[in-house]
Parts: structure tokens; sequence; C-alpha cells
């Protein structure tokens, strides 16, 4: 066990920019971007430790939250299927 010591895990590792709207500090991990959150909605200040364990636990959570309320799972890509298919329907391209 080590010292409990503030700076270092609480100062987030350095943002990358992904897009105009998005950074990543943790792989695998999507922000907004912090100049996009001033006005209504501030950030709120995280440990390190705290950030990883939401993202670490956010598929046991997706899992329960399916299991208990979800009458049928679809998946973003069979979404995105049924998109292009009506975009092309209703263009009349078949």
């Amino acid at each position: 066990m080590t010292a409990y010591q503030y700076d270092r895990e609480n100062t987030p590792p350095r943002a990358i920019k992904v897009t105009d709207g998005a950074i990543t500090r943790f792989d695998h991990v999507y922000e907004v971007a912090p100049e996009l959150m001033q006005e209504n909605i501030t950030q709120q200040s995280f440990p390190n430790w705290d950030t990883l364990r939401i993202v670490h636990s956010r598929a046991a959570y997706l899992a329960w939250m399916h299991s208990h309320w979800a009458g049928k799972i679809v998946s973003g890509e069979e979404l995105l299927r049924e998109v292009i298919a009506e975009q092309v329907f209703a263009s009349g391209d078949i």
C-alpha cells in the first residue's frame, strides 16, 4: 500500500484531442472537451482511480440494466443498418 498523494491521484493525465468536441485521457475513455462544459454544466473533479473504477464497471452495469429493464437488446450496428436501409428506400435507389 502506498501513501495517499493528492496531486498524483487527482491530477488527470494530459488530455489528447480526439475531435473538436472530445478528448481522451485514459485508453478507451472519451470525454466532452472541457471548454464545452463551462457555461451550463461544469465538469466535476474525480480522482483518477474513481474514473477508472467507473469505466471498468460499465459492462457489468449495462448487463444488469439489460437483464432488469430491457425486453430486447438492439446493437448500434443493427440500428445503423436499419437507418441506412430506410434512407436507401426513401431515395428510391432500390
